[in-house]
């Protein structure tokens, strides 16, 4: 019988797990609420029906147990759509509750939501409407893993992938059946296995608030497009969803995540567990702040209507709280048990090593629990290691399992590549892991995730193209997105015909791709940047689900010549295991062999210039690793002149050009079999490029 055209009956229920379980006799709702004094379950028959069909008024004696209320609905079928309402005393400022009876919320533990029923900017124009909320979905579908298991590639031979799981497919040119959905991306999987890359890097794909912007922003048609605005933390978000009305989150994400096994490929997760939609003190009562306000946020101590922001983003999450915690690492445990996901990218992560008042944190429970998780033990975690007030850990992140986004690697490559000087000894020490930064505290270079792009910031072509950001388009009079970009137009400020200049940011991009591909450490490529995409100069791109963000599929035949040049990059790296260390260089011969792990040079074999600050030029020779190996030698010039570097003596062996980006396609990077053995002791490196030479 369909739900609305019955009564359920109620059991008290019970207070664990929390969410909505389905059972052999019912559905138990459970939420954890400390302060509340009352509360209701609203059940719903769709994500569209204007009213409940039932409400259920839990009593405080038979339905509260500690912090947590309850209840069983008997013979509730699943896919039945539900919220809570929550009373109790709204005092802000003494207290930090925000209790409002009339405001529907949806359940933070929630396995699916919809936001059907959800107008944001409704609310904050007009007040709180009823049944204007998400709402949860009860799930309980079976689904066959056919013997999946999250990946267990080891750390050093991953490559990452950043990519959108909307903007992948959305454009028209994708040509996939669903685009801007888990199933757009799994018709795409090919072209990911034949880049190359080991790993995607999911931008927020658990249930964010797409209205969460700015109101001169929204009235513009833009919405939130990155989604770093969760609120459905178990919940694949519904945007991505073919059919997220008939509860199929679950099923569609698992779909996706089993195909990326399938082809080698594992599945990182960006998640967000700094901040939430919820805003600061003017933002919408949705979820946390409408169960237990004052244990989820970090407040200020004296007035607590006003929340700690270290996000930029109104609110901070109260990461440290027991319950908390608690609650974050269950999602996490979650994602990997049921999903099957490979790891996680926290987003602001040192938002999260702060205690309830804001103070850093020297050993944070939450970051602890993640790190020692017997469930997340196989899972890669990476920190982005600072936060909005700048909290900046990159190098010191509290734990040891922990990866980082290396923000000081993309800060000295890019420096470097654009021309500044002085840079040659600070540019070894990324190319060689970052010891400065992990080896004191026993790390390795596994733990720096190194990257010259992102989605925050300028795409590979635009870091070549623009000096200056270009954001009037997100309708904030160009004040957001950072001014420091680091980059250089070559000349020329944005779009032009100017073959020179052309040719001078191609080269250009190459050499920040080749410098990324050929460093110690996890390498990390921002979708798109394979083949040149442009955002026209914006730099912060995060409220345009629009051709500015899209992937235009047609850039694969049109930089075809880019293409091929960062497979064959992605090739070559998987071929030299002395590329994927574990370790950091010790400058000594490896184990049975004579030659050092690593030898530095300048223009001359073994006389780096270390000391002269016009030097914009490096050279390094390693090692093999293993007896299949080749020895790799490599040659950086962004010096603005020709530079000619000594090669050193192979005895019985030859050098094999593999790499030229002075070069054009198809001689900017060649196979083993169709390299061109270099017979002189010397070797010719052009303006501003980089080669990369085998021996055999």
């Amino acid at each position: 019988m369909p739900p609305s055209k019955r009564t359920y009956r109620v059991h008290p229920g019970r207070r664990y797990p929390p969410g909505a379980t389905v059972e052999d006799d019912g559905v138990n709702f459970s939420v954890y609420s400390r302060h509340a004094v009352g509360a209701e379950l609203l059940l719903y028959e769709s994500a569209d029906c204007e009213a409940p069909f039932q409400i259920i008024r839990l009593d405080a004696k038979h339905n509260h147990t500690f912090f947590s209320w309850h209840v069983l609905v008997e013979d509730l079928p699943p896919g039945t759509h539900y919220t809570w309402r929550m009373e109790g005393p709204d005092d802000p400022r003494a207290h930090g509750w925000r209790f409002h009876p009339e405001i529907e919320l949806v359940d933070p533990w929630a396995r699916a939501v919809n936001v059907h029923s959800w107008n944001r900017w409704r609310r904050q124009r007009e007040g709180a409407m009823p049944h204007d909320s998400p709402r949860g979905i009860v799930l309980a579908e079976e689904y066959d893993w056919e013997d999946d298991r999250p990946l267990r590639l080891p750390t050093e031979q991953t490559i990452i992938y950043e990519l959108h799981v909307g903007g992948f497919t959305r454009h028209p040119s994708s040509g996939v059946r669903h685009p801007g959905t888990f199933d757009g991306l799994v018709e795409k999987i090919p072209y990911l296995k034949e880049l190359g890359i080991t790993h995607v890097e999911l931008m927020p794909i658990m249930a964010f608030d797409e209205q969460d912007v700015p109101e001169q922003v929204w009235d513009a048609g833009l919405r939130n497009y990155w989604g770093y605005s969760s609120f459905g933390f178990f919940s694949p978000h519904p945007g991505f969803c073919v059919t997220p009305e008939q509860g199929t989150h679950r099923r569609e994400l698992r779909d996706m995540v089993k195909a990326l096994h399938r082809a080698g490929i594992g599945v990182i997760m960006d998640v967000v567990f700094n901040h939430t939609s919820e805003g600061g003190a003017d933002g919408p009562v949705m979820t946390f702040k409408g169960f237990g306000n004052e244990t989820f946020y970090c407040l200020d101590a004296i007035d607590k209507g006003i929340y700690l922001d270290f996000t930029g983003c109104g609110n901070t999450v109260n990461a440290n709280h027991p319950l908390v915690t608690h609650f974050i690492l269950d999602a996490l445990e979650y994602w990997v048990r049921e999903m099957h996901v490979d790891g996680f990218r926290f987003d602001l992560a040192s938002a999260m090593a702060r205690d309830a008042d804001g103070r850093p944190m020297a050993n944070p429970p939450v970051l602890w629990e993640i790190e020692l998780s017997d469930t997340l033990a196989a899972s890669k975690i990476i920190a982005e290691a600072w936060d909005a007030a700048g909290l900046y850990q990159v190098g010191t992140f509290p734990g040891y399992r922990w990866m980082e986004w290396n923000g000081r690697y993309r800060d000295s490559i890019r420096r470097f590549v654009r021309g500044d000087p002085g840079m040659a000894p600070e540019v070894a020490t990324r190319l060689a892991g970052s010891s400065d930064l992990y080896e004191a505290n026993l790390r390795k270079p596994i733990n720096s995730v190194n990257f010259v792009t992102c989605h925050d910031g300028f795409t590979l072509w635009d870091l070549v193209s623009y000096d200056r950001k270009h954001n009037v388009a997100n309708r904030e009079a160009n004040r957001d997105g950072t001014n420091d970009n680091l980059s250089w137009n070559c000349g020329i400020e944005g779009e032009t015909k100017d073959a020179t200049v052309l040719a001078l940011r191609r080269r250009q991009a190459k050499n920040l791709m080749a410098l990324l591909l050929l460093s110690q450490g996890i390498p990390m490529l921002l979708a798109g940047d394979e083949v040149l995409r442009t955002q026209n100069g914006n730099n912060n791109a995060w409220c345009q689900d629009n051709a500015l963000s899209w992937l235009d599929w047609s850039l694969m035949e049109r930089e075809h010549a880019m293409l091929r040049f960062v497979r064959g990059l992605i090739a070559l790296r998987k071929r030299h295991p002395s590329l994927q260390r574990r370790h950091f260089f010790s400058g000594q011969p490896m184990p049975g062999s004579e030659m050092p792990d690593v030898r530095w040079h300048g223009t001359e074999l073994d006389t780096p210039d270390w000391e002269d600050p016009d030097v914009r030029w490096l050279a390094f020779t390693l090692a093999p690793v293993d007896q299949d190996e080749d020895v790799l030698h490599v040659l950086i010039n962004m010096d603005e002149r020709t530079r000619v570097f000594e090669l050193p003596g192979l005895g019985a062996a030859h050098w094999y050009l593999a790499v030229d980006t002075g070069r054009a396609s198809p001689m900017d990077v060649v196979a083993p079999a169709d390299q061109i053995r270099v017979e002189a002791p010397r070797q010719l490196a052009r303006a501003r490029s980089i080669l990369v030479l085998e021996a055999r």
